[in-house]
């Protein structure tokens, strides 16, 4: 989500205002849970004489992770443009019965799973997603924070939407659905698109996707340059209660995503604009916001696009910094930092808050361990992740029933991102650089 204050880049179940004021107002719109689901253990072979245990563990969960989102590919009609569900129900299967979430394809999960399925190797099924968001980033007047998931047809996806039996009328999210993020267009969902499309262009060499991801820095370069105090680039546009506004506070882990679009970018010779400067610019909001005091980074800006916000801590900005090429060996303290701030039981919350474990962040946080080069623990992480398969194959975002992301929660419901990052990390892959 592309949160308040400078959030992450995620899907959570539930999402309210940036202030947080207005966040207390509309906590009613967060729903009771029901019971919580089972959590299914992977089940191995027994060690083979010479055989890493561990490392076929790690491979199982990367060919688990794939083939679960493959599956759901393959499983829409025809070989043309689609769109994945974002959630299945508690239990495990089929769509959840919150109806905001029935049809959701949220644009970060799905540009995901491109990346993911192209890492292992189903390059078919990351093309048809990657389709539908090329679609989007071209045709639509701005890309949405999410749509509505399945096939993609008449060249757009279409937004989000769904039957209200109770009303007996249709709810276009776009037009009708007072939440603060389906129809916002965040920053970094841009830049995780655009780098979903960048991975297609180096699978490919077919200009259509290097263009694409042209496109969308170009909307960011416009609409979302920001010249206050450590100047990079704001939250883009948010959706609350029907208006679209700007979202005027900054987020570090947006910017670190930016810095890792433009500069792919630069190295790819893309045509365009000056993707060196707006490189440097992202960077330079990022370089700003690292506490070289505590050995962590700050979430991003109050609605000012100045002033730091010191709480709470998120979880992503401190591992997703460690993937970024030249990351300097000072921020290797982050992850010292998220070992002493965000460790629970198995893994880690989103939050300092420490409420419970985060599966995709677990994930996230494991594939940094392998870039620093601490496969140990890295393999620990995965093994717990694993753990979290659901019968329908995607991995559930919590064992937990709640936790806590940046104003909004992740609920024990199987996620199509937590699935993907499972698959980065067990296939060590790298999202901010080219595999070739």
């Amino acid at each position: 989500m592309a949160g308040a204050g400078g959030g992450a880049t995620t899907s959570p179940i539930a999402a309210v205002p940036a202030q947080a004021g207005m966040a207390a107002l509309f906590a009613g719109l967060m729903l009771a849970l029901s019971a919580v689901a089972p959590v299914h253990a992977e089940t191995t072979a027994p060690p083979t004489a010479g055989v890493d245990p561990a490392a076929t563990r790690v491979g199982a969960l990367a060919r688990g992770s794939c083939n679960a989102i493959a599956a759901r590919v393959d499983a829409l009609p025809g070989n043309g443009p689609v769109l994945l569900r974002s959630y299945d129900g508690r239990r495990g299967q089929g769509a959840p019965d919150l109806a905001p979430l029935h049809s959701a394809a949220f644009t970060y999960d799905n540009a995901l799973a491109v990346i993911a399925l192209l890492a292992c190797g189903r390059r078919p099924q990351a093309e048809r997603i990657g389709e539908a968001l090329r679609l989007a980033a071209i045709h639509d007047t701005r890309l949405r924070d999410a749509y509505r998931a399945g096939p993609v047809a008449d060249g757009k996806p279409l937004p989000n939407g769904w039957w209200d039996a109770g009303q007996r009328h249709w709810v276009d999210a776009a037009r009708q659905y007072s939440g603060a993020y389906q129809d916002g267009t965040s920053c970094g969902n841009i830049a995780w698109t655009a780098l979903a499309l960048l991975t297609l262009h180096d699978a490919t060499g077919a200009g259509r996707w290097r263009d694409a991801a042209v496109h969308l820095a170009d909307w960011v370069v416009t609409h979302a340059s920001d010249t206050h105090g450590a100047a990079g680039f704001h939250g883009g546009i948010e959706s609350f209660l029907l208006v679209p506004r700007q979202a005027t506070w900054k987020s570090t882990e947006h910017n670190i995503d930016l810095a890792a679009m433009f500069a792919w970018l630069q190295r790819i010779a893309a045509p365009g604009g000056d993707w060196n400067a707006q490189a440097s610019r992202a960077r330079g909001f990022v370089d700003a916001q690292w506490d070289a005091a505590s050995g962590h980074f700050w979430t991003g800006t109050e609605g000012d696009g100045v002033t730091p916000l010191r709480s709470p801590a998120a979880l992503d900005v401190q591992v997703w910094a460690q993937l970024l090429p030249d990351a300097p060996a000072t921020w290797r303290h982050a992850l010292a930092w998220v070992e002493r701030r965000h460790a629970v039981e198995g893994g880690f919350g989103f939050t300092d808050i420490r409420d419970g474990m985060w599966t995709e962040g677990t994930a996230q946080a494991a594939l940094a361990y392998r870039w620093s080069g601490d496969e140990a623990r890295a393999e620990r992480l995965l093994a717990v992740v694993a753990r979290q398969a659901s019968p329908g194959g995607f991995l559930y975002a919590t064992p937990a029933p709640r936790v806590a992301a940046l104003y909004s929660y992740y609920e024990h419901r199987p996620c199509l991102a937590a699935t993907a990052w499972a698959a980065l990390a067990a296939s060590n892959r790298n999202p901010y650089l080219p595999k070739s």
